[in-house]
């Protein structure tokens, strides 16, 4: 069985990540699909699936896949409630979006999410 170390995985999501920011979809999501199957317990995969779907302007894919699979794997997680919220502000839907910002926004376990979800509460 073919496993990947931690940072061969780290390397994998920094170029799915760098694939998404250069409009490389495709190439971003098939990485992210092979890292999901190797490393199903890694939240930051979950994370980056939800980026590629907003960076694509794909919001309501991308609240469905938080929602179907993101915080079904991953129910604490501070930066995918941050990244639903940043969507459903993008589908204009702002009263909706500040129950995962106000949760990402008091989330101490995660600093970065925190501060996001504050940005985008403002």
């Amino acid at each position: 069985m073919f496993d990947l170390t931690p940072e061969e995985a780290r390397l994998l999501l920094n170029v799915a990540l760098m694939a998404t920011g250069q409009n490389r979809f495709r190439s971003a999501a098939k990485i992210l699909a092979a890292l999901d199957r190797f490393r199903p317990g890694e939240a930051s995969v979950a994370s980056a699936n939800a980026v590629l779907f907003i960076s694509m302007l794909d919001f309501a894919g991308a609240v469905d896949y938080i929602d179907r699979v993101g915080l079904v794997r991953f129910p604490h997680s501070a930066m995918l409630k941050a990244f639903k919220g940043m969507a459903l502000l993008r589908m204009n839907r702002r009263d909706e979006a500040m129950v995962p910002l106000s949760e990402a926004a008091s989330d101490d376990s995660d600093p970065a999410a925190a501060q996001l979800a504050k940005d985008l509460m403002i």
